[in-house]
C-alpha cells in the first residue's frame, strides 16, 4: 500500500494497470492463496482428474508433434505445484516415453510459491523462470490456469467527445477511481471502449512467434467472454468472498475477465495457430473427465466418491465453471485437430 501511496503522490494519479502490478506483486510475494485456507480455489484445487488430464492432453500432442526429445514442458503460474504433480503422476503411467522426454520448466515469481512448487515436485523440475523468455529453445508445450486473469489491464470509457482512461487517486488516505486523458487501442475505440490487458497481447505474440518458428502448443483456461471485448471486469477476492479492488491493496486477490479475441488475434498475427476459445466444461468432457471420475470413485469410500462427483460437476457444468471458464490453445498450424476441440 506505502508503494502505490508514494506513486500517488510523487506525480498524481497512476493508470489501473499500474495499480494492479503493484498490488498483485505485493500480494503474491509473501503468501500461499490457494485452498481453503487461502483466498480463492482453482481447478487443479478442485479434482486430482483435472491435472491428469491436462498431462494425458499434453502426451497426446507430443506424439502428434512427432514426439521430439527432449521437449520444453512449462507451466505458467503453477501455483502450488498442484496441476503439474498430478499431471506427471498421469504420465508416468500412461506414457512413459513422453514423462522421459519432458524436462519441467516453471514460470514462476512468488519466492513463497518457488518453494511450495519445489516441496510438491522435488528433482521433477528443471529449472524456475521468472519470464518466458528465459524457457530454453526448441518445441515446447506449456499449460497455463488462471494465468491471464491476474495480469494487470486498462480500461477505457468515452466521456463526450474525449476518451478517457480509469485511474486511481488518493483522498484523506482512501483510494478512488478517476479518469485521466487517453488515447485507447483501434480496437477498443470500435468497441465504443472496454479492457485492455497488454501483458497478455504481447505474450500472445511472444508465444505465437515461437510456436511457429519452433513447433509446440500452449494451452490456456481461464475466465471471460468468448467474444465480446470485456468492459468493467476487474473484482477482488479475499478469505472467498468479493472484497473492494481499492480496499487494502496486496492482501487481496485482483483479476479480470480475459479478452480471448484481442489474445487470438495477437497469436495469429505472430504466426500461430488458434483452436478455441472452447466452454471448459465442453473441453473436459471430451477429454473424458466424467469417465475419469468414475474410474476414481470406485475406489473411494461413499463420502470421498461423493466430493469427487461435486467436484466434476463444479469444473464442468454451465451454472459453476463450464461456461465462464474457457480452453484456449495456441500452436503451430501443423497440429489441428488437437485435443479436446473440434475438428
Amino acid at each position: 500500500m506505502n508503494d502505490i501511496l508514494e506513486a500517488i503522490r510523487s506525480g498524481g494519479p497512476i493508470r489501473l494497470d499500474r495499480f494492479m502490478a503493484i498490488a498483485s506483486a505485493r500480494y503474491y510475494a509473501g503468501r500461499d492463496p490457494f485452498g481453503r485456507g487461502g483466498d480463492f480455489v482453482t481447478a487443479p484445487e478442485i479434482s486430482q482428474a483435472f491435472g491428469e488430464l491436462m498431462g494425458l492432453w499434453a502426451a497426446s500432442v507430443w506424439e502428434a508433434m512427432g514426439a521430439p526429445e527432449p521437449v520444453v514442458f512449462a507451466e505458467l503460474g503453477p501455483g502450488r505445484g498442484t496441476l503439474m504433480a498430478d499431471a506427471l503422476r498421469a504420465v508416468a503411467r500412461a506414457a512413459p516415453r513422453f514423462r522421459a522426454a519432458l524436462r519441467l520448466h516453471l514460470v514462476e515469481t512468488s519466492p513463497c510459491l518457488r518453494e511450495a512448487q519445489g516441496a510438491r515436485l522435488g528433482e521433477a523440475v528443471t529449472a524456475w523462470h521468472a519470464d518466458i523468455a528465459e524457457l530454453p529453445p526448441g518445441p515446447l508445450i506449456l499449460l497455463a490456469n488462471e494465468f491471464l486473469d491476474a495480469l494487470p489491464i486498462r480500461r477505457f470509457v468515452r466521456e463526450g467527445d474525449a476518451w478517457r482512461e480509469i485511474a486511481v487517486a488518493e483522498e484523506g488516505g482512501r483510494f478512488r477511481f478517476v479518469t485521466i486523458p487517453a488515447e485507447p487501442p483501434e480496437d477498443i475505440r470500435t468497441a465504443g471502449g472496454g479492457e485492455v490487458c497488454e501483458p497478455a497481447r504481447a505474450l500472445a505474440r511472444s508465444l505465437g512467434a515461437r510456436l511457429a518458428r519452433s513447433g509446440g502448443v500452449a494451452l490456456f483456461l481461464d475466465y471471460g467472454p468468448a467474444e465480446a471485448t470485456p468492459c468493467d471486469s476487474l473484482q477482488a477476492v479475499r478469505g472467498h468472498a468479493r472484497a473492494d479492488p481499492l480496499e487494502t491493496p496486496g492482501e487481496a486477490d485482483l483479476t479480470a475477465h480475459v479478452d480471448w479475441r484481442a489474445f487470438a488475434a495477437a497469436a495469429r498475427a505472430a504466426g500461430a495457430a488458434v483452436s478455441g476459445p472452447e466452454p471448459q466444461g465442453v473441453f473436459l468432457r471430451r477429454l473424458g473427465l466424467p469417465e475419469r471420475t468414475a474410474i476414481l470413485c470406485r475406489n473411494a469410500v461413499p463420502a470421498a466418491a461423493a466430493l469427487l462427483q461435486s467436484a466434476a460437476r463444479r469444473l464442468m457444468d454451465a451454472d459453476a465453471m463450464g461456461i465462464l471458464f474457457k480452453a484456449l490453445a495456441l500452436h503451430h498450424p501443423s497440429l489441428q485437430p488437437l485435443p479436446g476441440f473440434p475438428e
